[in-house]
């Protein structure tokens, strides 16, 4: 059977199953099943994919994905998450649009601590969207930057889907972590300068209003009390990898014990709310081994099939350039962001991509921050963006899907600009990374 067949008999039937409401690692295990069977050779076909799936993730390099998971729970049910933006805050004073400001430097820092884009924007809603609305900021300027800075934790390290996307790719999930921290930042510039760009065309979006005078004795306390402990965190899951003092899984176990450590300083933790973060972090790993399986399953069938060697030599017989393709490749995932969760779209995308990208002689780790980049856009491109409608549960009752695409727009400009500067300077991705090497 031609490998286009292949393809779309096996992306036809997760669709189909998808649409009968089946959730999506399921939807991909019920298509790998089938495939198994036509493709495989019936009975023993299944066996070689329950054999693949069981080695799959019963391997030491996914330990990280629970642990990180522990780490973002306990990080913000234990309140350490309002006692670092407090301190922000009072760190900024008087600045023209500060909680807008506010969001960005808040947001890039709790990405170094969370790793979950979702539970990014939440926060970043729940706390800070009421008091914007409140304090006479224009829509735009209130959701826009929070939709921004939310997706940055997909990027920045920890991020839980690096760690996944490493996995299913089989690349150096340590690399990948490191390779994402620069364009983070980038991105986190990016987004302050479109702030200040619509500050200055629009004055009104967000009125100054009056604050009270702390002193610099106070600020200093609020920072030093309240971010600088932070740091460990960060450290041990950044600095321990970038030093090359530990390994991914190693960092993440760090990562995880020093936000227990400073919970317990603060006196913030207890049975109750650790026994509350454990639960959240059992289910959210226990779909991403699923998502593993069913990804990894999905590979195989296709390469047994030969689909997968068939479409390298399809894709790389056209006269044009490898970025040309790059370019296509991105523009799928942004296509696919329109209307596909993240994870559907890595375990869809993941199988097919990177076979190309090898045989382009392509580097997989810069290859793969641009796809967290395009999952990242996707979290916030109409119409069916995750992050926008977590947006719209947070957002005040009558605010509109368009109303908040449009707060989106501007941040998924910055998105593109750092796509260029990616592409046209690998290494802004590949700096550090060759640090560790």
């Amino acid at each position: 059977m031609a490998f286009y067949w292949v393809i779309a008999s096996m992306v036809g039937a997760i669709c189909v199953l998808m649409m009968l409401g089946m959730p999506v690692a399921f939807a991909f295990l019920g298509a790998n099943i089938i495939g198994a069977i036509v493709f495989m050779g019936g009975i023993d076909g299944l066996g070689l994919v329950a054999a693949n799936a069981v080695n799959r993730v019963a391997v030491f390099t996914l330990v990280p994905i629970p642990l990180f998971v522990l780490m973002g729970e306990l990080f913000f049910r234990t309140g350490l998450a309002i006692r670092v933006f407090d301190a922000l805050d009072l760190l900024l004073g008087r600045l023209p649009g500060r909680l807008a400001f506010l969001t960005v430097g808040g947001g890039t820092f709790f990405s170094a601590l969370t790793g979950s884009s979702i539970a990014n924007t939440a926060m970043l809603g729940t706390l800070l969207l009421p008091e914007m609305l409140r304090r006479g900021y224009k829509p735009y300027m209130a959701m826009g930057p929070i939709l921004g800075t939310g997706g940055l934790a997909m990027i920045i390290p920890p991020s839980g889907l690096a760690v996944l996307l490493g996995s299913i790719a089989n690349i150096d999930i340590g690399a990948l972590l490191i390779g994402g921290l620069l364009p983070g930042l980038l991105l986190a510039v990016l987004y302050s300068s479109a702030i200040a760009i619509q500050l200055r065309l629009d004055p009104e979006a967000a009125p100054a209003y009056e604050t009270p005078d702390i002193s610099a004795y106070q600020k200093v306390r609020a920072i030093a009390v309240n971010v600088l402990p932070m740091g460990l965190v960060i450290f041990s899951v950044v600095g321990l990898i970038l030093l090359g003092w530990a390994t991914p899984t190693e960092s993440a176990a760090f990562g995880a014990a020093s936000v227990i450590v400073l919970a317990a300083l603060f006196r913030c933790l207890t049975w109750k709310v650790f026994a509350t973060a454990l639960m959240g972090s059992i289910r959210v790993s226990g779909m991403l081994f699923l998502i593993i399986v069913g990804s990894s399953t999905f590979s195989q069938i296709l390469a047994y099939t030969g689909a997968t060697s068939d479409l390298i030599a399809w894709v790389t017989q056209f006269e044009v350039s490898r970025y040309t393709l790059v370019v296509c490749m991105f523009l799928v995932l942004l296509f696919l962001g329109t209307f596909m969760d993240q994870a559907s779209m890595l375990m869809l995308c993941i199988p097919i991509f990177f076979p190309i990208v090898g045989a382009l002689g392509l580097d997989p780790i810069w290859f793969g921050l641009i796809v967290l980049l395009g999952l990242e856009m996707g979290l916030t491109t109409p119409p069916f963006g995750l992050m926008l409608f977590v947006m719209l549960g947070v957002a005040p009752r009558g605010t509109t899907l368009w109303q908040v695409a449009r707060a989106a727009l501007p941040f998924l400009g910055c998105d593109s600009v750092c796509f260029v500067l990616i592409v046209s300077f690998p290494q802004i991705v590949l700096y550090l990374p060759s640090l560790i090497n």
